[in-house]
């Protein structure tokens, strides 16, 4: 059986918890900042988890992690 190629930009994009989980981060942070509150643009910081249906997804993307 041959290896399977991992997405480079799937691999860059996401990063795999221990659990199984992806985080990702999030968008809307780029630019028109002055127009968002301090509050919104400190969430936007954190990292975010995909969910169930992507979660599948990105796993097939990036087998190996």
């Amino acid at each position: 059986m041959p290896k399977i190629k991992t997405n480079r930009s799937a691999a860059k994009r996401f990063s795999f918890t221990k659990t199984g989980k992806v985080k990702h981060k999030k968008a809307y942070l780029r630019h028109l900042n002055s127009s968002k509150s301090r509050s919104r643009k400190r969430h936007l910081r954190r990292p975010g988890t995909l969910g169930k249906t992507d979660t599948e997804r990105a796993h097939l993307l990036v087998p190996y992690k």
